[in-house]
């Protein structure tokens, strides 16, 4: 097993503690950065592989405070093509090209943001079925192969007009639902080892700390401000995929 250096267990802390935040308050759009930071420093199969267990610990402890706030309707068709998605991303890891796919909703992420900011376009009070499954598939898809689903189901959920925290608990349900649903085949393509889940339990803490700074964050921050601060980190986030594509 390869001994890791400080620098990495530095970088991993900061990463912990960014997912944390960004799952715990902010809707898990930017959260993928933890594991695309992690990748800088190791292999991008144990950066997954480490991540993970902090995803899912994350998503235990984050279904208490926002528990059936969520939009079960959203949530439905996010997880009908959801599934599918991680069944799909399982299928073809090793296979697909992952910057491909960051090229495609990088480019989803700006589109989007730049039509809802549009003022003179019609904004209908429900989105539509068929956004909400290609979504959930993409999401699903890219969540398994880098951990980076957050911006597709962002895409859905802003398009349906949710309240804030209903808007942050069906994040919290699908990502809780789809990183359960990635476990097993993350163990069957080998992306657990001894070394992967060593740091992911030395990381924990940082996770559940990012964690609470979100609820408290996401509860302190006015409505207005938090789809705001959603609107630029989609924004961010999407840039961001689009220069690791590209690059």
């Amino acid at each position: 097993m390869e001994t890791l250096g400080w620098d990495v267990y530095a970088i991993g802390a900061g990463a912990a503690l960014f997912a944390g935040v960004s799952k715990g308050g902010f809707g898990s759009g930017a959260a993928f950065a933890g594991a695309a930071i992690l990748a800088l420093w190791v292999a991008p199969g144990l950066a997954l592989g480490i991540m993970l267990p902090l995803l899912l610990l994350t998503d235990a402890v984050l279904i208490r405070p926002y528990w059936r706030q969520w939009d079960w309707r959203c949530a439905r068709v996010l997880l009908a093509g959801g599934v599918p998605g991680v069944a799909l991303g399982a299928l073809l890891y090793g296979v697909a090209d992952p910057d491909l796919f960051r090229l495609l909703i990088g480019a989803v992420c700006l589109i989007f943001v730049a039509l809802r900011l549009w003022p003179r376009l019609p904004r209908p009070e429900r989105a539509p079925r068929w956004l909400g499954a290609g979504m959930g598939v993409l999401a699903g898809f890219t969540s398994f192969i880098s951990h980076a689903g957050g911006p597709a189901v962002a895409v859905y959920l802003l398009a349906a007009n949710l309240r804030k925290t209903e808007y942050q608990a069906t994040t919290v349900l699908v990502f809780a639902l789809l990183n359960v649903v990635k476990a097993l085949p993350y163990g069957v393509q080998g992306l657990f080892s001894a070394q992967s889940l060593w740091l992911s339990l030395t990381l924990t803490p940082f996770a559940l700390i990012g964690a609470g700074l979100g609820v408290m964050a996401h509860r302190r921050i006015p409505e207005r401000w938090f789809f705001g601060i959603t609107y630029v980190l989609l924004t961010v986030t999407g840039l961001r995929l689009i220069q690791v594509a590209v690059s």
